[in-house]
């Protein structure tokens, strides 16, 4: 089982930029694919980034559009995304999560894992 820790959401004006970091218990950590969704007032929870366990291979939605970057270090059971050129649509809560399986890395049920979020506001 791995209990999971997000940190370093916070406010922020337009075009700012934020690390958020994600602390993931126990020894299996480089053996989870991690994944960032967030969810915004009134609206379904969303992919926004993901990182093979192996963290050669990176994913990322559509609006992220080069602006966030996920990077993890397994040897600090941690996963991050930095954000950069942040919008006001970008308020949302961030969530992290991990998966064993492989595949459908943007959907949700392949993440057995979740953190609690970190809230993230963007101020235009």
């Amino acid at each position: 089982q791995v209990q999971l820790v997000e940190s370093g959401g916070g406010l922020v004006q337009a075009g700012g930029s934020l690390r958020l970091s994600c602390a993931a218990s126990g020894r299996t950590f480089s053996s989870y694919t991690m994944g960032w969704f967030r969810q915004a007032p009134g609206k379904e929870r969303e992919f926004v980034a993901a990182i093979h366990r192996s963290g050669r291979s990176t994913y990322y939605a559509n609006f992220v559009n080069g602006r966030f970057t996920i990077s993890r270090d397994n040897t600090k059971n941690t996963v991050y995304l930095q954000m950069t050129s942040l919008k006001p649509e970008d308020t949302a809560v961030y969530y992290c999560a991990a998966s064993q399986i492989n595949t459908d890395y943007n959907r949700e049920y392949s993440y057995a894992y979740w953190g609690q979020g970190t809230q993230v506001t963007v101020s235009s």
